[in-house]
């Protein structure tokens, strides 16, 4: 298996151009003395097509470059076409177009060269697609040996280790490695998995692995801490959960990950101001959302409502989508939930009117019209309207899709976002729309989110977008600013809302 680690994707050199075009040229003559006029002309048409695209790209022309090769790669078949079409995107920093021009480069490889499967695995990692991941990469897995499978999983172990929806990252990992059998016996991967099968819920599975790890390294404080957290959490077995977290604080004093997990156990078995102590510890060292909601609960229970409001506003500065954050304040704090603690099964709609400015530094656009947005059992229908009232387009948004109707056509996609900007030309948020205006950060990745004193929603950051909010006394929508900055480019939305949840 060919290593093709993280640094090597911004390192793949351009000397495939010399190559191919070579190639092709010679693919050319044999084509005029072998083969039919037709065939021949198409053959040089490719290779025009080819030089196009590089002096588009010298003149920095980034987007139909990649466009050209993608569809010559598509047309020709040719993977090595489609090889150069990802490297452009990376160059350009565009993960989704390096995604796709990945993607067709393995489509395109023989099987028995797994470069191409290993660099688009990698991508669909990088960009996030955990649920996308697992099939193809159990795929590619299933028939190498166990080395190979160890060297492939702990190098793409740190983009599971940084995901933004860390729950999702987990159990895509642990659904990977536990279908490869025999099951890894490396320390770092089997780690990892046990963290997952506990998100999944399957206790017995995370506990044979952290003992697993425990046989063979009895002094493990990861394996230690996470086993006693796991039957804290659950509030089950807590005088074992205990005697664990204990060991692991002794082996690694003042770990403020172990410091949380003695503050939480501490709290189960009812000791709270020993509890309140250690966490207090662990949030002075570690900005984790779920340290903050354990040590808000703990303060919240001593009577001392006031610090635990305090430090629950930090925690979802923090990350307002941690679960555990999200739980306790649904629980404890239901009034900040305002409005309604969202649920995507009810129906809503909005109804208002848009304007947006893009300014960079060659020019100033945008434009305003209204909008209807209706979400109705998951999925959103946004309709764009002009300033006159006619309608611009239709968008449908559904759990791992999108489409767009605009003049009797049907555009489908994978991001919303992405299909509004190439097709519209308009920057707008249609993704997890329905979240933000409802008052909560977008699910499956991480925002941060303010509150006045009211405990309404004043601010959420999220997906690089600010987002800053009107409410009236009752909690209905007035205005909403949405600003967002990118490599040079300021894009400014407004939204005013005219009908709201009716």
């Amino acid at each position: 298996m060919a290593k093709y680690n993280l640094s090597s994707l911004r390192k793949i050199a351009f000397n495939s151009l010399f190559v191919l075009f070579t190639t092709l040229l010679s693919a050319n003559i044999f084509a005029q003395s072998a083969q039919s006029e037709e065939i021949s002309e198409k053959y040089i048409e490719n290779i025009y097509l080819f030089l196009t695209s590089e002096i588009a790209l010298q003149r920095g022309e980034v987007a139909a470059a990649y466009q050209t090769l993608f569809n010559l790669a598509r047309s020709t078949k040719d993977p090595r076409i489609a090889q150069r079409a990802m490297e452009i995107a990376l160059m350009a920093k565009s993960p989704k177009s390096s995604l796709d021009a990945a993607k067709l480069w393995d489509e395109l490889t023989p099987p028995t060269d797994n470069t191409s499967r290993e660099v688009y695995l990698t991508l669909l990692f990088i960009n996030q697609y955990w649920s996308d991941s697992v099939e193809p990469t159990i795929k590619f897995l299933r028939y190498e040996s166990v080395k190979k499978r160890d060297e492939f999983l702990k190098q793409v172990l740190p983009l599971f280790n940084k995901a933004d929806n860390q729950d999702e990252a987990l159990l895509a990992f642990a659904k990977i490695v536990g279908d490869l059998k025999p099951l890894t016996k490396n320390s770092e991967i089997l780690f990892l998995y046990a963290l997952g099968q506990e998100k999944a819920g399957n206790l017995e599975k995370m506990e044979d692995a952290l003992q697993s790890l425990l046989k063979n390294n009895p002094d493990d404080a990861n394996a230690l801490n996470a086993l006693g957290y796991a039957f804290a959490d659950r509030n089950i077995r807590l005088t074992e959960a205990l005697y664990l977290i204990s060991k692991a604080n002794q082996l690694t004093p003042n770990n403020p990950f172990i410091l949380d997990s003695l503050g939480w156990v501490n709290y189960r078995l009812g000791d709270n101001d020993l509890a309140v102590k250690y966490l207090q510890a662990s949030f002075n060292q570690l900005s984790e959302a779920e340290v903050g909601a354990h040590l808000g609960e703990a303060l919240f229970k001593a009577g001392k409502e006031a610090e635990a409001d305090i430090v629950w506003r930090k925690a979802e500065t923090i990350n307002a989508n941690n679960p555990t954050l999200k739980e306790t304040l649904r629980r404890l704090r239901p009034t900040w939930s305002s409005p309604e603690v969202f649920d995507n099964t009810k129906s809503r709609k909005w109804d208002g009117r848009f304007s947006v400015k893009i300014n960079d530094a060659k020019s100033q656009d945008g434009g305003s019209g209204a909008f209807t947005l209706n979400h109705v059992d998951f999925v959103d229908d946004l309709e764009i309207r002009s300033p006159i009232g006619s309608s611009i387009a239709k968008i449908q948004i559904k759990p791992g899709s999108a489409s767009l109707e605009q003049n009797g056509k049907i555009v489908t996609a994978i991001d919303a976002d992405q299909l509004m900007a190439q097709t519209l030309g308009l920057p707008l948020p249609a993704r997890g729309l329905t979240e933000w205006l409802s008052g909560f950060p977008r699910a499956g990745s991480q925002g941060t989110l303010k509150r006045n004193v009211a405990g309404q929603v004043e601010e959420i950051i999220q997906d690089n977008w600010t987002l800053k909010y009107t409410w009236t006394n009752d909690n209905k929508l007035q205005k909403l600013h949405m600003n967002r900055s990118d490599r040079g480019t300021e894009i400014d939305v407004r939204l005013i809302f005219n009908l709201i949840n009716e």
